[in-house]
């Protein structure tokens, strides 16, 4: 093999990982219930019965949608909210990582507190934590995309 015939066979390998290493990695999620009632959830359609698609999202950093202004004023000032319960070991993690950082936060939790149940309504909230920096939302927590969402809030 002469050099130029390497080089292409290297470039091609290279361009190859490239798109094959950004291909979105995506699975479909199915819920049903039997016969007895009892819930099930697998990455494998079941053979018979109805089932339904289960959307999840973790990690993820968008901007929510949401339409009440004293809601909105709380988000806008860059304040940190936290939205979680009791419970949910990520949602402790995400309050320790704060509390270490020096980041100020508000934190309702959405199963004993009025206002944490109300604004997981609005935020259509499926899971904790639910984070919002200025008009970032994440569900879910990771410290980099945290890190990198806080960051953005505050220039």
């Amino acid at each position: 093999m002469n050099l130029q015939q390497l080089l292409k066979t290297i470039g091609m390998s290279a361009l190859l990982s490239v798109v094959l290493g950004s291909l979105v990695v995506q699975a479909e999620i199915y819920t049903w219930k039997d016969a007895s009632g009892k819930v099930h959830f697998s990455d494998k359609k079941p053979e018979h019965g109805p089932v339904e698609s289960v959307e999840i999202r973790v990690n993820t950093i968008m901007s929510p949608n949401i339409s009440d202004s004293a809601f909105l004023s709380a988000r806008e000032a860059g304040t940190v909210v936290l939205y979680s319960a009791e419970w949910c070991g990520v949602c402790k993690k995400a309050r320790r990582y704060f509390q270490q950082q020096g980041i100020p936060f508000k934190e309702y939790d959405i199963e004993t507190s009025r206002k944490g149940r109300q604004d997981f309504a609005r935020l259509n909230g499926r899971g904790v934590p639910v984070i919002l920096v200025g008009d970032k939302r994440m569900d879910g927590f990771s410290a980099g995309r945290f890190q990198t969402m806080y960051e953005g809030q505050q220039r």
